[in-house]
């Protein structure tokens, strides 16, 4: 199986903090060649580090609809770069192949059951990142960086 994989959990220091949240099993995959590494948020043109970023009126999919926004700290609109950051990830995810992806769980981008309610007061609600909703609707799986059975998942 081929699989996209969040930048970050193959150790690649590019979350908004300038950090990493490496998983082991995700670094071994790239290594293998299985897994193809890409930071949505960077690929949209923000910069490594940059205001923390919540979606605010919805999940990502409501981004893609135009009926929530990403909004940073700031108070900064950058809808647009996330929603360009989400068309590069699917991109490189039929370039390669990929017929599912792990992302980072709790991300504006990469959140698959899980992300921040948009009042930057640390709590969560249930939805998909901008990227986690396209990576879904075209039809490749979004597997969550938290799932237990990780390594049954993508070893099986």
């Amino acid at each position: 199986m081929k699989l996209l994989v969040s930048a970050c959990l193959g150790g690649r220091a590019c979350r908004y903090d300038g950090s990493s949240r490496g998983i082991p099993l995700v670094r071994e995959l790239i290594d293998c060649g299985t897994a193809f590494p890409i930071c949505p948020e960077v690929e949209g043109g923000l910069t490594t580090p940059r205001p923390a970023c919540e979606i605010v009126g919805g999940t990502g999919v409501d981004v893609l609809q135009g009926q929530a926004r990403v909004i940073n700290k700031d108070g900064v609109d950058v809808s647009a770069e996330f929603r360009k950051g989400a068309e590069e990830s699917l991109k490189m995810a039929k370039e390669v192949g990929a017929t599912a992806a792990i992302l980072c769980e709790r991300s504006p981008s990469c959140g698959v059951k899980m992300i921040h309610d948009g009042t930057f007061c640390g709590r969560l609600q249930p939805g998909m990142g901008v990227t986690g909703a396209v990576l879904a609707l075209a039809g490749i799986e979004p597997i969550s960086s938290d799932d237990p059975d990780l390594r049954e998942r993508v070893l099986a």
